[in-house]
């Protein structure tokens, strides 16, 4: 017990009791048991609250639930839902794809994506805070949080509105993109000075994203209802407008149709994996910042399940579109093909090359169709099998033109720009297309920006406009590098490198911390006085050991893949008009391998520096609530124990009828724990500590502490 407390100060007295105890308790002030934080003598059946938030903290608050979702929508709703997440099925059979993808967003995706709600809403802090109060040995994991968003950071927007064909060794939308919006230098060595247009559009793009953000979630949370909804208008406009195109239902039947073959083959786990793992925005910092801003008691298991079902809804969406656009594509691709080589076919005849006879007599060629191609075409093969290869000629298949993978910016700004070109009304389509994209890049900026701030706002006084403005202005400076006539290869080389390693990393750790150091146990029994109901079982095992083990594998294959694949990109060669893989020049590997280094090194500088205390732990960054609930749950121990004292009972003694005792609780939730400490750092004991009294054994004020060691689960 404190030196300065009450009880000790009359035990170290000398001073004769002769006051009744009548007289000595009218002058207390009344406890009242039952609405104790350490009454567990209630009604069987009533709830008993773990720990009592304030509304009034002076924390903001988002204005409804709707606009708290379509916050953490916007932010998992991105870039990758319509460029990315198409070229996987594609590129992984189809159909067959979505069927790992479903399962490991089940095992990995909900379960990590509740546990990031979860502790932001519990803790109500930002990354550096919350990793701060669950281990502060780990708490470089709040740090790599925020340092990978800052080195990930990057939103370009060139708009490419109208296309013209300028070069004919390549398509007009490539040699557009390539040569006229990029302007692109054939090598990542040749800069070739800032891009004037790509510039401006950047400076732009973060007015925009600063206007957006500066007020914290006062100003995001109303842009969200714009930034959020508004692409899902549009993608449901394509989608209509792309059924009424000729081979759509081509492009959406080759989606769906399974290779199940590709389900056999390690990679389309891996890259489901990964794709679960991005989509849903963890590690960033984003989600556990919106989340904090929620009441203590929302149910944020229904959150994660919901937005996490958005998100799969909205890739699938946005595939539908893609494939029914590529399937025009296709079509007219195809068609082109079979004009051009029916041409080449007429001069073969024309010239007496070819013989009359080889021709069904069904065919025209005046109106070839592809199926008529198909069979002249194999005809031709079959006869002049020896010299077939000198005549040039293509077989034209639609199943060809629709494996042609394409990803990321070619998806965006080559393939489906040139499929609009085709669409009557193109510029409409190009502007509602390309300003459906910007607001998917605003609605992730917002998180991520959010995910950057609110960890400075809750650990330093520090005025929140300046402090979003000067984010914005670095930003905007770091972004300079992608905006250099070869800023394309660098998006390429943050792309691959920055984030993808680093923040699985930092999600395995966010998990181990909470399941395995925290305690799985405790950390249900949190979530139960959170919610009012306990969540399901399967969220234990998934913590505990499924979730660790999936990412452990992922970790071990995604190094493996660094390792064994040549590190490089894919170059713009002006004299061919096409892609060139090329390899990383040395100063450009070591680049890769520092973007690795420098978001994983607070993990271990923090762990070392806080295990020879060399570094503060963090708790004196904790909101004043938890601070307030604590210290009430001490000061209610003392009252406890100084009308025992008075009463004549000694603190070792049974409690008396009517005065209930409840083992210790922590701010992490309503857990006995060491009677020892209070500090819910169960890492280690050196956080917030309090000296109290055991309540079965005395002690005296000398009696040394103990830490209190990590819960086991067994």
């Amino acid at each position: 017990m404190p030196k300065n407390s009450k009880v000790i100060q009359r035990e170290q007295s000398h001073e004769h009791v002769t006051e009744s105890v009548a007289d000595l308790l009218a002058h207390e002030e009344p406890l009242d048991y039952k609405s104790s934080s350490l009454n567990v003598g209630a009604a069987v059946g009533k709830k008993v609250p773990g720990i009592e938030v304030p509304e009034n903290d002076g924390r903001p608050a988002w204005n409804s639930k709707l606009q708290y979702i379509l916050a953490q929508v916007g932010f998992s709703v991105g870039l990758g839902n319509v460029w990315r997440f198409p070229y996987l099925c594609q590129k992984n059979g189809g159909g067959a794809y979505l069927v790992p993808y479903f399962i490991l967003l089940l095992i990995i995706g909900i379960p990590l994506f509740f546990l990031e709600l979860a502790v932001g809403q519990k803790i109500r802090r930002g990354s550096i805070g919350v990793w701060n109060y669950v281990c502060p040995r780990l708490g470089g994991i709040g740090m790599s949080s925020l340092m990978v968003p800052l080195i990930f950071i990057q939103f370009t927007s060139g708009l490419p509105w109208h296309y013209k064909p300028e070069c004919d060794k390549s398509s007009a939308t490539t040699y557009f993109w390539y040569r006229q919006t990029l302007n692109t230098t054939s090598t990542i060595a040749e800069s070739g000075g800032l891009n004037i247009k790509m510039t401006l559009s950047l400076l732009v793009a973060w007015i925009i994203v600063c206007l957006a953000v500066i007020k914290g979630i006062a100003s995001s949370g109303k842009v969200m209802y714009f930034s959020s909804l508004f692409p899902y208008v549009v993608l449901v406009c394509f989608l209509v407008r792309g059924l009424m195109l000729k081979g759509s239902v081509d492009g959406i039947a080759h989606m769906f149709t399974p290779k199940l073959e590709k389900m056999l083959e390690p990679q389309v786990w891996r890259e489901a994996a990964t794709q679960v793992f991005f989509a849903l925005g963890l590690g960033f910092g984003g989600v556990i910042a919106f989340s904090s801003y929620n009441k203590i008691d929302n149910n944020c298991h229904f959150d994660a399940v919901l937005v996490s079902v958005i998100n799969f809804l909205t890739s699938i969406l946005a595939t539908l579109v893609v494939f029914a656009v590529l399937g025009f594509k296709a079509n007219i691709m195809n068609e082109k093909c079979v004009v051009e080589n029916g041409e080449k076919i007429l001069g073969y005849l024309n010239s007496n090359v070819l013989s009359h006879d080889l021709i069904p007599p069904h065919v025209n060629f005046s109106h070839l169709t592809p199926s008529d191609y198909a069979e002249v075409y194999s005809v031709i093969k079959t006869v002049k099998e020896d010299s077939f290869g000198q005549l040039g000629l293509e077989p034209c298949v639609l199943e060809d033109e629709l494996n042609k993978a394409v990803q990321g910016t070619g998806l965006a700004f080559i393939a489906f720009t040139e499929a609009m070109t085709h669409f009557p009304a193109s510029p409409f389509w190009s502007v509602m297309f390309f300003f459906m994209l910007i607001n998917l890049g605003l609605g992730s900026m917002i998180g991520t920006m959010t995910g950057i701030t609110t960890p400075v706002l809750d650990a330093y006084k520090v005025q929140k406009e300046l402090l979003t403005v000067c984010c914005c202005i670095v930003a905007f400076l770091c972004g300079l590098l992608f905006v250099q006539r070869s800023g394309n290869y660098f998006v390429t080389m943050f792309d691959d490198y920055s984030a993808g390693l680093p923040l699985t990393v930092v999600v395995i750790l966010e998990n181990v911390s909470v399941a395995w150091i925290y305690g799985t146990k405790r950390f249900m029994q949190d979530l139960e006085d959170m919610l009012g109901f306990r969540p399901s079982i399967m969220y234990f095992y998934m913590w505990k050991y499924v979730s660790p083990i999936c990412l452990i594998v992922l970790i071990s294959t995604t190094v493996i893949e660094m390792a064994i694949s040549p590190p490089g990109y894919n170059a713009w060669v002006q004299e061919l008009a096409q892609e060139r893989f090329q390899s990383y020049p040395p100063w450009a590997l070591a680049m890769c391998f520092a973007l690795i280094v420098v978001a994983m090194l607070p993990l271990p500088i923090v762990f070392i520096l806080r295990h020879f205390n060399l570094m503060s732990d963090g708790s004196n960054k904790l909101s004043v609530s938890y601070r307030k609930t604590m210290m009430k749950d001490i000061s209610n121990l003392e009252e406890q124990d100084e009308a025992r004292f008075i009463l004549g009972a000694k603190t070792g003694d049974a409690p008396l009828s009517g005065v209930a005792r409840k083992p210790y609780v922590t701010p992490a939730g309503n857990k006995s724990l060491d009677p020892n400490c209070l500090s819910p750092n169960v890492c280690y004991g050196t956080s917030y500590q309090n000296p109290a009294i055991s309540p079965t054994t005395p002690t005296t004020p000398t009696t040394p502490l103990t830490p209190l060691t990590p819960e086991s689960d067994s």
